[in-house]
């Protein structure tokens, strides 16, 4: 069904707003995902803080022209959605969790991060850095090892003085 050239400016003006407020962006092939698995993505994203649409790609393009973005835009096949947030790196974080729990039916196309168009592979790059709370336990795991170990070695030079 065709949309109205107003609704048409109406959806460019929401996306427009959407990436100025956001920190990134990912651009998302949903081909084939059912209606249930939409809608339960749908509802974990926006748990997280993380908005998702679905846009036809010409009105997405019209909208990216304006935000003059470093890089070249990454090629957009098939059905186009989008996922953006506050934190850098959620939305590809999040869309990535989906994406090995349908494998068939996702797949990261690019996205926008730090004003720069990224591929899809350097868009999942970013997905897969850890969240803060397990980079702040990996680095408090390295401030501890010599500490435990220090103690590991005093513990075995007082079981020899014993012995």
């Amino acid at each position: 069904m065709a949309i109205t050239r107003a609704k048409k400016t109406e959806v460019v003006d929401k996306l427009k707003k959407a990436f100025k407020d956001a920190e990134s962006l990912v651009f998302v092939n949903f081909k084939g995902l059912s209606v249930g698995n939409t809608t339960a993505m749908r509802r974990a994203l926006k748990e997280e803080g993380i908005s998702y649409t679905v846009a036809k790609k010409t009105l997405a393009r019209r909208a990216l022209e304006e935000e003059k973005y470093e890089g070249e835009a990454p090629e957009l096949p098939g059905e186009l959605s989008l996922a953006w947030g506050k934190d850098p790196v959620a939305p590809a974080r999040a869309v990535y969790n989906f994406m090995k729990k349908f494998p068939e039916n996702l797949k990261i196309l690019g996205g926008i991060f730090q004003g720069k168009y990224m591929s899809g592979v350097e868009i999942m790059e970013i997905a897969k850095i850890p969240t803060m709370e397990v980079l702040r336990g990996k680095f408090v795991n390295i401030l501890n090892s010599p500490i435990q170990r220090i103690a590991i070695a005093l513990n075995e030079i007082a079981k020899k003085k014993i012995n």
